[in-house]
């Protein structure tokens, strides 16, 4: 399985070979060097207007901020149950 990165530009033109000229996706993928299933993600993703695709990134920096924001309040929350419990029992 290769990690090859591809382009944005190479990948829209991609999908344009298949939506807007009609060709058939193992026609291209195979033309281009890719694999079939790369192309449909592609055609996932490339085929939302611009507008969708910007939306659509933005939703999923903030999911990952809000996850990454969770995970430090929690070990935050964690910490602070250990000292709370820690200081219970030096109390005693």
């Amino acid at each position: 399985m290769s990690n090859k990165r591809y382009p944005e530009e190479f990948k829209i033109e991609a999908v344009k070979q298949v939506t807007e000229r009609g060709h058939a996706v193992v026609d291209v993928a195979s033309r281009l060097g890719i694999s079939q299933h790369s192309l449909y993600e592609w055609l996932k993703k490339y085929s939302l207007p611009e507008a969708q695709r910007n939306e659509q990134r933005s939703q999923q920096e903030e999911v990952r901020r809000l996850k990454a924001e969770l995970k430090r309040v929690t070990e935050e929350r964690d910490i602070l149950k250990k000292a709370a419990a820690f200081f219970a029992n030096e109390s005693r």
